[in-house]
């Protein structure tokens, strides 16, 4: 039976749609293994360059300013190469970041993660305004799962970068640089994209756009919500496997233990966003995660308890789910694609400039203490400020 010109149409539609999702998901695959594998290697990086905690700290912080600084300039290159083009760059400038990182040297690997870093600044911002624009019915959905392969990404750098130095003797610079080879594949893939996705002329300048949303409760409560849970999510992945190893616990078991946590993250942003999607009003979800939350941190916080499993798989748990909802909120309260973009630059760039605080402060306290109890205190009280600003960011309006 001869295909009408509609059925063609309708069946290229759906066909450009499902390889746009496939296009996105490579693309959030690779926004977080570049982090992730440096928290389990940490004590390699140290005993090979004998950086202090401080100094270490700044792998996972400079990669957090750089997403400060970039994430509010993003709507400014979509306007010149449109969302397509700018997230081929970046992915591309994401390969290349990574693959310096690897180079022997302190200056490559410090420049390395700067490069990484504006790169997957791009790509924070982006995923979100491409939901609003091509998925906005089923925004709830999308989210969880390039949020979750996010998360798949996460675990996997995380369980396999010990490893891939032990048991593979590849060295902590093969370990950080195998990443490089999975983004290019995600630029590859990408690319067909870049036709798909024309620019479209933007209605509001930039300046003005930036000054109403500085002048909006509701533009800041998700700007703070999203900075104090990516405050915690970048604390753990940088200082969970050396809190376990402080304790006693094996340089293996707890490379797995970030690993866990990042799992068990995959099955918060894939429950949490969806859950959230089909409500107006996220407040009891809001409160839910933070109870979690505490109950994690304080199991952390007291070793003799032991069920170190448990406490991390829910914390994990907890950050994942809070990392979508935060994503989701962005897509939530703003009214179109352009409106997505310029809220998830503002959000995204202040969130990240408080989260970059967080792993210095983090290892700066056990330095000054020598005790890991003192920083995760610290977290619960970043817990219950997330908390003040979830409720105020999960009422049912638009910017």
């Amino acid at each position: 039976m001869p295909i009408s010109q509609s059925d063609s149409k309708s069946k290229g539609s759906k066909a450009g749609r499902y390889l746009l999702i496939v296009g996105i998901l490579f693309i959030a695959f690779n926004l977080r293994t570049a982090l992730a594998s440096i928290g389990p290697l940490v004590s390699h990086i140290r005993d090979s360059t004998g950086l202090p905690n401080s100094m270490l700290g700044l792998l996972t912080t400079l990669p957090l300013i750089a997403f400060g600084v970039m994430s509010s300039f993003t709507s400014l290159f979509t306007r010149r190469f449109g969302i397509g083009g700018t997230l081929l760059g970046a992915i591309f400038l994401l390969a290349a970041g990574i693959a310096i990182r690897s180079i022997n040297g302190i200056v490559t690997l410090y420049l390395g993660t700067i490069l990484l870093g504006v790169a997957i600044a791009f790509g924070n911002v982006l995923l979100p305004s491409l939901v609003k624009k091509k998925f906005s019915s089923n925004s709830g959905f999308i989210t969880s799962l390039y949020v979750g392969v996010m998360g798949i990404g996460a675990a996997v750098a995380s369980g396999i970068s010990v490893p891939l130095v032990d048991k593979l003797h590849w060295g902590w610079r093969g370990s950080l640089g195998i990443w490089s080879v999975s983004a290019l594949l995600a630029f590859f893939i990408w690319l067909p994209q870049i036709n798909r996705l024309k620019s479209t002329k933007q209605k509001r300048s930039y300046r003005i756009a930036m000054k109403a949303l500085g002048k909006s409760p509701v533009a800041w409560q998700v700007a703070l919500f999203m900075g104090l849970q990516s405050l915690t999510a970048y604390v753990i992945m940088a200082w969970l496997p050396a809190i376990l190893q402080g304790r006693g616990y094996t340089d293996e078991f707890s490379g797995w233990m970030s690993s866990l946590a990042q799992t068990t993250g995959i099955v918060g942003s894939l429950i949490i966003p969806l859950w959230a999607g089909k409500k107006l009003n996220q407040r009891r979800i809001v409160t839910f995660l933070a109870t979690l939350e505490t109950v994690a941190i304080l199991g952390l916080l007291f070793p003799q308890v032991g069920l170190v499993s448990l406490w991390v798989s829910i914390l994990g748990f907890v950050l994942g789910g809070s990392f979508g909802l935060a994503l989701l909120f962005i897509v939530l309260r703003s009214k179109d694609a352009q409106a997505t973009t310029e809220l998830s630059g503002m959000a995204q760039s202040i969130g990240y400039f408080i989260a970059a605080t967080g792993p210095i402060i983090f290892g700066s306290l056990f330095d000054l203490t020598g005790n890991w109890n003192y920083s995760l205190i610290l977290l619960l009280l970043v817990a219950f400020l997330k908390l003040y600003a979830g409720l105020g960011a999960a009422k049912d309006r638009k910017i």
